[in-house]
């Protein structure tokens, strides 16, 4: 069976297009609804987090030190450490779990 690339890529451009031009089309009007302005507003949290999560599970050589780390950095974010803090001093917890389990 032939697969014609470019029918892929214009599907895809397509779907795209319409995921950004409809909404912006078919409401012109304020949103007031409080439930549908707070869903919008953290999609894109919730959108990183799915993207982000299972890519930290799976980078590490054991996943027991990727959770380690993940709960030391929710900690490390719940009391205010800057971003940069939260992602140095989570690599370092799992280097350091992945460390100690090699022992």
């Amino acid at each position: 069976m032939q697969h014609n690339i470019y029918i892929y890529m214009i599907i895809m451009a397509a779907v795209t297009f319409a995921i950004r031009a409809l909404p912006m089309t078919l409401i012109r009007k304020e949103i007031k609804s409080r439930f549908i302005r707070s869903f919008l507003f953290y999609v894109p949290y919730v959108t990183l987090a799915i993207m982000t999560f299972p890519a930290m599970i799976r980078v590490t050589d054991s996943p027991v030190a990727a959770s380690i780390a993940f709960a030391v950095a929710v900690l490390l974010a719940w009391f205010g450490v800057s971003l940069f803090g939260v992602a140095v001093l989570a690599c370092i917890t799992v280097f350091v779990a992945e460390f100690l389990m090699m022992m």
